[in-house]
């Protein structure tokens, strides 16, 4: 199972929108939405909250991606999210996730019996390219006691 499987088999809101995990491995997540007019906002475009999950399921499935070995003893969190909305987001869009911090400090702060925290930055695009959106998710690895 790939960790955009991961996402989309543990967390129900992902497939409520319909979210499409394009790419998924420790370097980069890529994620779409397809323009679904259930989840458009007043100017006829994808909602805010639909677009922060969009991200948030991005964020999550690069964490998974780069972290999915370690759930036998830890638990991965999200701490804290950012976005900010940059332009008007219209039709589908793709957000894609890219890790903060490299995988091997991570795992080596909880190697020490620590909690690791690492941001992962996400961009949201619609299909012109242009970027709508832009997402900061701190995570941490909550070592299973």
């Amino acid at each position: 199972m790939t960790a955009g499987e991961m996402v989309a088999a543990s967390v129900p809101m992902v497939r409520t929108l319909n979210l499409e995990f394009l790419e998924s491995t420790a370097e980069r997540a890529v994620v779409r939405m397809p323009d679904q007019a259930d989840f458009h906002n007043h100017v006829g475009g994808p909602h805010a909250g639909a677009m922060f999950t969009l991200a948030e399921s991005a964020s999550g499935a690069i964490v998974m991606a780069a972290f999915g070995d370690q759930l036998t003893r830890a638990v991965p969190l999200a701490v804290n999210a950012e976005i900010a909305y940059k332009k008007l987001a219209m039709g589908e869009v793709t957000a894609t996730a890219t890790l903060g911090r490299p995988v091997a400090d991570v795992v080596a702060e909880l190697d020490a019996g620590e909690r690791p925290e690492f941001p992962v930055s996400v961009r949201i695009r619609r299909a012109d390219d242009a970027v709508t959106g832009e997402m900061t998710v701190l995570w941490t690895l909550r070592p299973i006691a």
